[in-house]
């Protein structure tokens, strides 16, 4: 049996999991703000997501912002392959990944070029030294190497020989070059474990799991897990280590959780309150696929998932579910609610409870796959021919996505419509502390099928939800006619007579528009009784419209803020809310989609605060508008 290097242990040895003592100082910091970057071979997911699970055991409040390439594959080494992940972590509450990071990784000169303009002044800079040769830094589009032409100096830079101290740490495993290059990416994550003194259990016996197939790949990155750990302690160039103390949170059972696990979970939860199976039927899309993955894995539970042919086919598939007695779900993104459009309006047309969520992602067309955007608001909103409104509901955080997923099961169940559940690519990868529910205090889903022949009328309706019966296929006597075409008011059956259409359509319109008696009191986060300025936003700037009211509230600005869940209906007693304010701003991800629609309903005089970058706002871009509307 070889001998490990001095400095690393066998995979055997359980000094893997302890952290020795520190013998340098140890410096405490309320909050840091790191993103690991490289290339998308790099692993930078990985040591991102590994580094959150360490700061969620040492009880930091945590925000996450994965970045991945638009490009399955892009050229190694090249800015378009340039793959990140940011994550925020404090001791006290967070809404945000961060504006701007106090640490940056780069594996590569692409990732420094990438990410360097977002490096906070003084910020610390830790590079792999030996990735910056002539060729790289071509193909990264540098004229000169930057570590040695001055161009960094405002910056605290660290320039490590990642790829030999990993290679000294594995040299007598027998591994070939490429596996050794692999496992860089855990010796840069020893080394911030150490900088930042986090708890390393969480990770070895992540990678005794992940890896426990291979051996040698497994002992491969225990050693440079820890090399990388030892480095921090024994090198000069780190005169001390950081500490984050926990933050102050509410007792209860945690994990950390991402928004399309988040989903995921709402739905199963969904389908067990409410008895009735849950039928997923989707194509995969970027970045709506994880969720079709998760439930995929819930074989336990009364979860069904169909990966379909195409966009069509899965919603198509999920209507039929739903027509079965069966909850009908389909996930997608933008692109796919292009397609999907006629079967959503069918869905209207015969009130089948079907949720379809639409994981918003930057377009036009392809656009940018992996970027955020909320530019689908509209398309949810009118995105069908004829007159065809339907509940839309859009999460908030990554871990409210669960209440939103719960909430449009309930509603769709409710008032027999299908429901548009709004996330985006943000909140689909970005990950949150989640104070796991007591499953027994979420609202109950009531499911009653019709079973009775006695006078039974496919479209008679509800006296106060106007929501009609849900009557399963071969039930005896409850034989109906279903389908597109216009259908006779109680009956269902075709009509043509205009008369009988336009109340159908209006009947609809009403099931929907009473919704908002379900909608609880809008929350004014300020000043309720009003004032000078209020933001109001939905979506996935919940956390940095909150951070920066805040922040204005602190400066003594009258600024408040308010945060819509519920898009169709909109709240009954909004209006009169946004009276109250002399000015109303209107932050989101697109052109003016919310804006158009507050403006129109209310006729306020709201203005916009916008931004269409496939990157999150940040909190200095809320200030700063915010400031100019009150100087204005």
């Amino acid at each position: 049996m070889s001998v490990p290097p001095e400095g690393v242990h066998s995979a055997s040895d359980e000094t893997y999991a302890k952290i020795p003592p520190p013998s340098k100082p140890v410096v405490e910091r309320s909050q840091v703000v790191i993103r690991f970057a490289g290339d998308s071979g790099d692993g930078m997911q990985v040591t991102g997501s590994q580094f959150t699970a360490e700061s969620a055991l040492a009880g930091n409040d945590i925000a996450t912002l994965p970045d991945f390439p638009a490009e399955i594959r892009a050229p190694a080494g090249t800015i378009a392959g340039v793959s990140g992940f940011q994550v925020n972590f404090s001791s006290h509450d967070i809404f945000t990944p961060g504006d701007e990071p106090d640490v940056l990784v780069a594996m590569n000169p692409a990732a420094l070029k990438a990410n360097i303009g977002d490096l906070a002044p003084n910020g610390v800079l830790i590079v792999d030294k030996e990735t910056f040769t002539e060729a790289n830094l071509k193909r990264a589009g540098y004229d000169s190497n930057p570590l040695t032409d001055g161009s960094l100096a405002k910056y605290q830079v660290f320039a490590i020989e990642v790829g030999k101290l990993t290679t000294l740490a594995l040299r007598d495993l027998g591994l070939n070059n490429r596996t050794v290059s692999r496992c860089r990416n855990f010796f840069v994550l020893g080394l911030v474990s150490w900088l930042y003194q986090r708890p390393t259990e969480r990770t070895v016996e992540w990678i005794k799991n992940r890896f426990r197939k291979v051996p040698s790949v497994m002992e491969a990155n225990l050693r440079a897990f820890r090399a990388g750990y030892n480095f921090g302690e024994t090198t000069e160039l780190f005169a001390s280590a950081y500490k984050v103390p926990p933050a102050k949170i509410a007792p209860g059972l945690y994990r950390s959780i991402t928004g399309n696990s988040a989903t995921a979970l709402g739905f199963v939860a969904a389908a067990v309150k409410s008895g009735r199976p849950l039928f997923l039927g989707s194509y995969p899309i970027t970045p709506a696929s994880d969720i079709l993955h998760e439930l995929a894995a819930y074989k336990n539970f009364p979860i069904y998932t169909f990966q379909a042919e195409d966009e069509i086919a899965g919603v198509c598939a999920a209507i039929g579910a739903a027509f079965g007695g069966a909850i009908g779900v389909s996930t997608t993104s933008g692109p796919g609610m292009d397609l999907k459009a006629e079967a959503i309006g069918l869905a209207v047309k015969v009130e089948l409870p079907v949720v379809i969520t639409d994981i918003q992602r930057a377009g036009p067309s392809t656009g940018m796959p992996t970027k955020p955007e909320q530019a689908d608001l509209l398309m949810a909103m009118f995105g069908r021919h004829g007159e065809s409104p339907l509940p839309i509901i859009a999460a908030a955080t990554p871990a409210d996505c669960f209440y939103c997923a719960y909430e449009a099961v309930r509603i769709a169940i409710k008032y027999m419509t299908p429901v548009i559940l709004l996330s985006d690519g943000h909140l689909a990868n970005g990950a949150e502390p989640w104070l796991v529910p007591d499953v027994s205090e979420l609202p109950p889903i009531e499911v009653n099928f019709r079973t009775d022949p006695n006078g039974f009328m496919p479209y008679a309706r509800d006296e106060v939800t106007l929501a009609r019966p849900w009557a399963i296929p071969g039930t005896p006597g409850l034989e109906h006619r279903i389908g597109g075409l216009s259908g006779e008011h109680l009956t269902g059956n075709v009509s043509y007579s205009p008369s009988n259409n336009e109340m159908m359509v209006r009947l609809r319109a009403r099931k929907i528009a009473g919704i908002a008696r379900e909608i609880p009191p809008t929350e004014v986060y300020g000043d309720p009784a009003g004032g000078e300025l209020l933001i109001l936003a939905w979506g996935s700037t919940y956390g940095t419209v909150r951070e920066a009211v805040d922040h204005l509230r602190s400066k003594g600005k009258s600024v408040s803020h308010v945060h819509l869940r519920f898009l169709n209906p909109l709240p009954s007693d909004l209006g009169e809310i946004l009276r109250r304010f002399k000015k109303v701003m209107v932050a989101e991800m697109n052109m003016g989609q919310l804006l158009k629609l507050v403006r129109a309903e209310y006729l306020v005089d709201a203005f916009g605060c916008n931004k269409i970058q496939g990157r999150p706002f940040k909190v200095s871009e809320i200030v700063n508008r915010a400031m100019r509307a009150l100087e204005e």
